[in-house]
């Protein structure tokens, strides 16, 4: 079964990485972007074929070792 973390800083944390894409798109003459919060993707196949046993798997991988839990929030859908 696939399960997808999707990992971003929280709100109020620095995201230097964001901010400099959104200094790159105006740049680029991409206006009337504001706030940029750039974050990470990870696609996990996992043998558990039970969505709910699934997701509890992944969003423990998430606490343990996806996402440091003290800056960054993480979401995690499962399906497929």
């Amino acid at each position: 079964m696939k399960a997808t973390v999707t990992v971003m800083l929280k709100t109020g944390v620095l995201d230097p990485q964001g901010k400099a894409i959104a200094h790159a798109l105006g740049t680029l003459g991409f206006a009337g972007v504001g706030d940029v919060r750039a974050g990470k993707v990870i696609e996990l196949e996992l043998a558990e074929t039970d969505p709910k046993k699934a997701r509890a798997v992944a969003e423990e991988m998430a606490r343990k070792l996806l996402a440091n839990t003290v800056i960054e929030s993480f979401r995690v859908e499962v399906g497929g």
